[in-house]
């Protein structure tokens, strides 16, 4: 008996909707987070508030790019930065638009509002508006923000989607994936005379 397959890709209405819903959240949650540190809570008066164990609120004015990267890139820094996340954004919107598959629009779309959400930090201050620092037992992360979770977690979740639909597509096919085939099937050579 053939057991039905399970497919995850939908039609391009739904996937554009959830990736519309995905860029508008992330982008509503990091600049209303970044407002509220700023204007409510006050952080850059306070500099590092302990929130709980292992998470302080730090206020950094991040000028490089996620985590500290390229730093030092002199005054035109900012412009550049904006300049080319504008254009991965482009391109990530694109994608957003011509996908069926849900994971992937989403985490297209969410990558572009976290990518979207620090270049405005960028056009208003100079630097990007970082305050989430997470520590524990002497380890300390980089200070981030939402943006920042939004861009990492984004890109974990499209690159799992990728090998999984790998995967499913060689099962399909009846082709053994890279991973999944068998010692034997690796190490057997046949020629033909």
């Amino acid at each position: 008996m053939k057991s039905a397959k399970v497919t995850l890709s939908f039609g391009r209405p739904a996937t554009l909707l959830a990736g519309l819903a995905a860029f508008i959240i992330v982008l509503c949650a990091d600049q209303g987070s970044k407002w509220w540190i700023l204007n409510v809570f006050d952080l850059p008066a306070k500099g590092s508030v302990v929130i709980a164990p292992g998470l302080n609120f730090t206020m950094v004015w991040n000028h490089a790019v996620t985590f500290g990267m390229l730093g030092g890139v002199g005054r035109y820094g900012p412009l550049l930065f904006c300049t080319v996340a504008l254009v991965a954004v482009l391109a990530l919107l694109w994608q957003t638009l011509r996908t069926s598959r849900m994971v992937v629009a989403i985490a297209s779309a969410a990558i572009a509002g976290g990518a979207v959400g620090n270049v405005i930090d960028r056009m208003r201050f100079g630097a990007v508006v970082d305050f989430i620092h997470v520590h524990a037992y002497g380890w300390s992360w980089y200070v981030f923000n939402i943006a920042d979770s939004a861009i990492d977690c984004g890109v974990v979740a499209w690159v799992i989607d990728s090998i999984l639909a790998d995967r499913r597509q060689s099962a399909s096919s009846g082709k053994p994936s890279p991973v999944s085939g068998s010692a034997s099937d690796h190490g057997s050579v046949h020629r033909e005379h």
